[in-house]
């Protein structure tokens, strides 16, 4: 084709697992060469990867992603030439657990297709490897195992079926009997000696090696083995609901237990920052943190392991506008979903938490007005409704909108001295961003009268002993807030935390009834959490618990 042809024509393979820049390897234009990788059958599967080798153009790999989009298919970028690419890659380790699962005699195909067959999916994998061909399967270990690692060539299993042209369903017989049109799979009881974790801790890890080596971006891995695999998530989305501690302890058995390096917690795992890199926080050619949402007027970081610290940056008063409301709510999405953290501080930059919202910030009419009252509300109730526990650190002026978003938290921990107060009366205003609300609820209609209609201003003292400050501290209450959250993080248990907060704040707004039976539903569902057996072992052993937050 390369000598036949223009050399303006762009030449393309549907290679599977075999390197684009091998393949052009000899070219007189290698640079017009690109992968464009159809899944099987291309008429109904809308993936296809798009892989740039390493003398592909860059012109030549965009009109290629383009062309994929303008044929209706969904194109995935292969940025860095490596075998197997995205999906084919993060399957290949599972290929050879399953070789070694029956290579070992821990169970038997039919049990683990029944037993993966149970969890939801369409098809065990001995199964789908009859259906796609163990030649194929066998070639691919081959290759990984010249182009990756020696490990791939520790599996005999599909070495010996290949051997007896025993293929799967094309020659009538591979792990199953075929003769019938598909296996047998009746009155086989499904193994207990493999977990989904298994298979899942396996794919996130080479998700992560993806990432780390530059072949593709965690969206674009996302999306290739939903597609690819037709499921309903991929490992970015697993891992988000995983602790890197979780991940990391089940590569290290399956290493250990297989004797397969690339079983092995890669770098990212292995240090800890799993969640750092499946959010795009770390770029692996400058190896430099970034935040996964630009942040222009907070400061968001993890002080401590399980702490995360949202600190309002407009000093000196700290005062929130659109923009703080708007990162506000960016964020406390992010840290909603993230299951390495346990607490949230929220401090303001200096010496001041904040003096309430930014009174030059434009409206153009009542309605409008109306919203940014509804917008500020619904964003501090994230504070109140997010499954982790909320801390305000106060200092210096804590007034209007400051002081609601301080009422929003599930704790205060304050400085002797601070000042707090709701100034709005005395400018024509009204406690909007809850404060009308929240204030009564925590120190009674009496008080919270006194203090909105008189617009007085109280120290962190005085607050103290009206019941509004969990913690009072004598200097340096960001480091306290700090200390006192990481002692928090290490002790509660994260879902009983959840629950409680929900209880309490819920239970306040209905029947002492209804609350009762919330109470005793929740009751329930802790008694099935992991952590309560822990809970309940440490307590007797003596010892601190090590909560998982499940």
């Amino acid at each position: 084709m390369d000598d036949v042809t223009n050399k303006n024509v762009i030449l393309a393979s549907n290679t599977s697992n075999i390197r684009i820049t091998q393949i052009s390897t000899g070219l007189k234009y290698p640079e017009r060469v690109v992968g464009l990788h159809f899944f099987n059958p291309p008429v109904i599967m809308k993936l296809v990867e798009v892989i740039k080798g390493e003398s592909t153009s860059e012109e030549i790999f965009e009109e290629a992603y383009e062309f994929v989009k303008k044929i209706g298919k969904i194109p995935v970028k292969v940025m860095k030439d490596a075998p197997g690419f995205i999906v084919n890659r993060i399957t290949a380790p599972e290929s050879l657990y399953f070789c070694l699962i029956v290579q070992n005699g821990i169970a038997k195909p039919e049990e683990v297709d029944v037993f993966i067959r149970q969890q939801g999916l369409p098809m065990g994998p001995y199964e789908l490897m009859d259906y796609v061909g163990i030649d194929v399967v066998f070639d691919s270990l081959n290759y990984y195992s010249q182009e990756l690692s020696s490990d791939y060539s520790k599996c005999n299993v599909y070495k010996q079926l290949v051997e007896k042209k025993m293929l799967g369903k094309k020659t009538g017989k591979g792990f199953y009997d075929w003769s019938s049109g598909k296996p047998d799979l009746s009155n086989v009881k499904p193994t207990d000696k493999i977990s989904l974790l298994d298979i899942f801790a396996l794919e996130i890890n080479e998700a992560i090696k993806l990432i780390e080596e530059g072949v593709a971006s965690p969206d674009d891995i996302e999306t290739a083995v939903k597609l690819g695999l037709n499921r309903p998530f991929g490992p970015i989305t697993v891992a988000k609901n995983l602790t890197n501690q979780e991940v990391k302890q089940k590569l290290l058995e399956l290493s250990n237990k297989f004797g397969c390096s690339i079983f092995y917690p890669t770098k990212s795992i292995e240090e800890g920052k799993m969640r750092d890199v499946i959010e795009g926080r770390i770029s692996f050619k400058k190896e430099v943190i970034k935040p996964s949402f630009e942040y222009k007027e907070l400061i968001v970081d993890f002080p401590v392991e399980k702490v995360a610290r949202i600190t309002i940056n407009r000093p000196k008063l700290n005062t929130i506008n659109e923009g703080v409301l708007n990162e506000l709510d960016n964020v406390l999405n992010e840290l909603w979903k993230n299951q390495e953290i346990n607490v949230i501080v929220i401090t303001g930059a200096g010496d001041n938490f904040s003096a309430g919202a930014d009174l030059s910030t434009f409206i153009a009419n009542s309605f409008q007005f109306l919203e940014y009252s509804r917008k500020g509300e619904r964003v501090f109730r994230k504070l109140s409704e997010i499954p982790k526990i909320t801390i305000a650190a106060l200092k210096g002026y804590v007034l209007g909108g400051g002081f609601e978003l301080a009422l929003s938290c599930d704790l205060r921990i304050a400085s002797e001295d601070c000042i707090l107060g709701f100034p709005e009366l005395t400018l024509g205003l009204i406690p909007a961003w809850g404060g009308s609300q929240r204030l009564a609820k925590l120190i009674g209609i009496s008080r919270a009268l006194d203090m909105i209609l008189t617009s007085k201003r109280i120290s962190g003292k005085e607050a103290y002993e009206f019941g509004l400050i969990s913690k009072l501290v004598s200097s340096n209450v960001d480091s306290e807030a700090i200390k006192f959250a990481s002692e928090l993080a290490n002790k509660i248990a994260p879902v009983a935390a959840a629950l409680a907060k929900r209880l309490v704040d819920k239970g306040a707004e209905v029947s002492t009834d209804v609350g009762l039976e919330m109470e005793s539903f929740s009751a329930g569902v802790i008694f099935s959490t992991e952590d309560l057996k822990e809970g309940i072992s440490a307590f007797l052993q003596k010892r601190k618990p090590s909560f998982k937050g499940k």
